[in-house]
């Protein structure tokens, strides 16, 4: 349990320099009316409120991980994660969010053993509606990729 508040400790101070980090960042031009660090530093912000949460939350925190061993399946799982979300950011530009994002929920869901079907359907969902929110809700331009000539 000390390592894990530790460890939480740690990704405070984390937070903390990323956040100075932010504080610095002015873009050439202004394409946002809050500007490009608001993002970023909302996004610390809610990391660092459920950090803290879990820091000084009473007792719960070492009882609830103590029944997962680091199994070697396990830590297969965990590096096909990484993997997963290392080519995600690969192909992002390349295909788009669109398609790298539903591929990317496909692998996530069938690694902690999704059906085929649910798999894809989550896939086509997550991306769809991920791109509008942030596309043309949010007003976060995100790449078309391969799709860029099915919009014209």
């Amino acid at each position: 349990m000390l390592y894990q508040r530790l460890f939480l400790v740690a990704l405070l101070v984390v937070y903390a320099v990323l956040a100075v980090a932010t504080m610095g960042y002015e873009a050439a031009f202004s394409y946002e009316p809050v500007g490009p660090r608001a993002f970023p530093l909302l996004l610390l912000a809610l990391l660092a409120a459920g950090t803290v949460y879990l820091l000084f939350r009473p007792g719960h925190l070492a009882e609830e991980n103590a029944e997962t061993p680091l199994t070697p399946q396990v830590l297969g799982k965990l590096v096909l994660c990484v993997l997963a979300l290392s080519l995600f950011a690969f192909f992002f530009e390349r295909l788009g969010f669109i398609v790298s994002s539903f591929l990317f929920a496909i692998a996530m869901c069938r690694l902690y053993n999704g059906g085929w079907i649910t798999s894809v359907i989550t896939g086509l969902v997550m991306s769809l509606a991920f791109y509008v929110l942030f596309d043309r809700v949010l007003d976060v331009p995100l790449p078309l990729g391969v799709l860029s000539g099915l919009g014209s």
